[in-house]
């Protein structure tokens, strides 16, 4: 069985013509059950816990995002209307990567239909990223004890710069980012490993960077779980990403990172991450191989 993890409230309204494609998430929903008919797969939803954020992000900021009173500077670097919609989704979504690692302890595998906020710091947002999923759900499930050793794979086009400065001083919470040289943020701070490639780099190149890195990491840190952000923004159409990479090397990314961990014995949580195109069933096309991939890896 495969589990998936999903909520309502990921998708809701923004003005006409935001940058953010917030329509992606219910549309994927509605293409995955034919996607994975034959699969069995089921799907779990985390409610929205405020709690959750304060502890780990800095109260007075937490405070000031749940109660819509972010300074305007603040708010605008995150990029988002502020609205009691967004503060559901915000939150429903930070606890459903937690949730979606709990499961993949459970199963080998589970996959988040949202997720990948990596560019949210301990006191700020930025990017479209309010709190710090993966930060959060690593450090969550090494104080709980459930794991030992957590390490987030981030293979968004943009670095994590977030997960970077909230792990940072964590040994036990690794991270690691295969990102864009030149592409937002302007700043990079270090993560465990940083592999930053060329623009217009394509399927060959690229791919052989994303195994160099995973093998790399898996030997030396030896993880108990990963968390997988699984960007679709390294597609060559992707209009905020420089990369080169097909759709074809899209998924065999998703392939090579899912495989390499299941045979390692090691549990992946995947989170789909960022993908920026106009045409909002393309970049749900592409999202959609992630699934695929780990059906055809776990049949």
């Amino acid at each position: 069985m495969l589990p998936l993890v999903y909520h309502t409230s990921y998708s809701f309204p923004l003005p006409a013509n935001h940058r953010f494609p917030v329509g992606k998430y219910a549309a994927l929903r509605s293409w995955l059950d034919q996607d994975l008919a034959g699969h069995p797969h089921r799907y779990f939803s985390a409610e929205p816990d405020p709690n959750y954020p304060r502890r780990w992000h800095e109260p007075a900021y937490v405070e000031g995002f749940l109660s819509q009173s972010l300074p305007t500077m603040m708010a605008r670097r995150i990029g988002f209307p502020m609205s009691e919609r967004l503060i559901e989704r915000t939150l429903a979504a930070n606890s459903g990567t937690l949730l979606t690692a709990e499961l993949a302890l459970q199963h080998g595998l589970a996959l988040h239909l949202s997720g990948g906020y990596h560019h949210a710091h301990y006191a700020q947002g930025g990017g479209y990223c309010i709190f710090n999923d993966l930060a959060m759900a690593a450090q969550t499930l090494v104080a709980q004890g459930k794991v030992r050793r957590v390490l987030v794979f981030d293979c968004d086009v943009h670095q994590g710069d977030g997960t970077a400065t909230m792990l940072a001083g964590h040994p036990d919470c690794i991270s690691v980012s295969v990102h864009a040289e030149r592409n937002y943020p302007a700043r990079k701070p270090d993560s465990d490993l940083d592999m930053a490639l060329p623009a217009g780099i394509a399927d060959q190149a690229y791919l052989a960077a994303v195994e160099e890195a995973l093998t790399l990491v898996l030997r030396l840190y030896q993880p108990d779980l990963v968390l997988y952000d699984a960007g679709v923004d390294i597609h060559a159409d992707d209009e905020l990403g420089y990369f080169n990479v097909s759709s074809q090397g899209l998924y065999q990314r998703d392939w090579l990172v899912l495989s390499r961990c299941l045979a390692a014995d090691i549990p992946v949580a995947a989170v789909i991450g960022g993908g920026y195109q106009r045409d909002l069933q393309k970049v749900v096309a592409l999202h959609r191989l992630l699934f695929k991939a780990a059906a055809d890896i776990a049949p």
